[in-house]
């Protein structure tokens, strides 16, 4: 891989409520991941595979919409390993529609925020929500989307 190499596969484990084109997704991930090496898989899943995967890898119950598995270092010569996204896109759908969101400029967004929590971000304190949030503007605005938490605060 040379510097600034990023491999994705996009999978879909259902092709319900409005999942984006893999061409968008990728958009998304390379619009969020510049400069950055390694391989990264996005996986487009309903809300059973999504409530599974919550519940044990977060022992939370229910599905989510967004879920980021990073990877950690592999030893060499492998390619460095992102880690994956799970992305409900029912949950997704959903959430678009219940806070008067586009479905595309949404899509972005949780896809953008999934890459970010694969880079090491969280939003559990207030302080790394913010830089987060902050990431997540910058990135969407380069994609000419508008800021997903205009009114939230």
């Amino acid at each position: 891989m040379t510097s600034g190499e990023l491999e994705l596969s996009v999978q879909y484990g259902t092709n319900e409520f409005g999942a984006p084109a893999s061409d968008f997704i990728e958009a998304c991930v390379r619009g969020a991941l510049i400069g950055v090496d390694g391989e990264l898989v996005v996986r487009i899943v309903d809300e059973t595979e999504s409530a599974m995967l919550n519940e044990r890898y977060r022992n939370k119950q229910g599905p989510t919409n967004v879920l980021a598995f990073p990877a950690g270092e592999m030893p060499a010569p492998h390619p460095k390993q992102l880690g994956d996204i799970a992305i409900c896109a029912a949950i997704v759908a959903r959430e678009a529609r219940e806070q008067g969101k586009q479905l595309e400029a949404h899509w972005a967004h949780i896809v953008i925020h999934g890459c970010l929590h694969l880079c090491g971000f969280d939003h559990e304190a207030a302080i790394d929500a913010e830089e987060m949030e902050a990431r997540e503007r910058n990135l969407l605005a380069a994609l000419g989307i508008g800021d997903p938490y205009q009114g939230e605060h």
